[in-house]
């Protein structure tokens, strides 16, 4: 089955939509040995021989793709929801033409949060990832009011205890620290709700900005808000290791 180009090159993880659109304007992609610089083009991945900077792109046609894993850093202002009955914007808007699959969002993301978001099929390895005994990790960039002295972030270290019980200990770093703000990363092993928010708000330093830098082994890195990608075989094996 013909796709364009630039999601073949996305589907193979070689790069988001927007910067395979580049690769190919730049004329780094070849298809059959002949450089390709129309946006416009389609290939048969089960045909079509694709190559960047040399280097041959393996991806399989649609139809023989059983699962499909898609990377998204989704932007603030978005749902982590596969519908919206009052018609506000979902992650499902961002990733229309993605796969052909009926994919949905791994875990959530509050609607102002930002940040690495997973979107599958496979529904077993979602159960899993976000099964609580597997206590995948999840490292966020918080930007909270004020100062918070390092005897209050010590407790979110331990373990602070919330309506729903205590948190398992986190992972704390100041990043940035200034008067008015201050810039923490934090990293979780367990998926509650809002959970990030109603810790440092447990210790009177509200999160002003929130975003997910990493789920498990990925990362946003390369990813503008927005944009997604597919996960490579190498970086689903990654995944996979948090739940051996």
């Amino acid at each position: 089955m013909e796709e364009r180009l630039q999601k073949t090159l996305a589907r193979a993880g070689v790069a988001s939509r927007r910067a395979a659109e580049q690769l190919i304007v730049a004329g780094r992609v070849r298809v059959n040995d002949a450089v390709v610089t129309a946006l416009g083009t389609k290939v048969d991945p089960s045909k079509d021989v694709v190559r960047v900077d040399g280097r041959r792109v393996q991806v399989t046609s649609q139809e023989a793709q059983e699962k499909v894993y898609f990377l998204l850093n989704k932007p603030p202002g978005v749902l982590t929801t596969t519908k919206d009955d009052r018609g506000r914007r979902t992650v499902m808007d961002l990733v229309v033409g993605a796969s052909q699959a009926r994919i949905y969002p791994v875990g959530r993301l509050d609607y102002d949060a930002e940040g690495a978001l997973l979107l599958t099929n496979d529904g077993d390895l979602a159960n899993l990832l976000t099964h609580p005994r597997y206590h995948v990790p999840k490292t966020y960039m918080a930007k909270v009011k004020g100062a918070p002295p390092e005897d209050k972030l010590d407790k979110l270290r331990r373990g602070i205890y919330l309506e729903d019980g205590a948190t398992k200990p986190a992972h704390v770093e100041v990043v940035q620290k200034a008067k008015v703000n201050t810039w923490i990363e934090i990293t979780v092993t367990e998926g509650r709700n809002r959970l990030i928010k109603r810790m440092f708000w447990r210790i009177q330093h509200p999160v002003l900005k929130l975003v997910r830098t990493r789920f498990g082994s990925l990362t946003t890195d390369g990813l503008r808000p927005g944009d997604y990608r597919s996960l490579s075989n190498k970086e689903l094996v990654e995944l996979r290791t948090f739940i051996a």
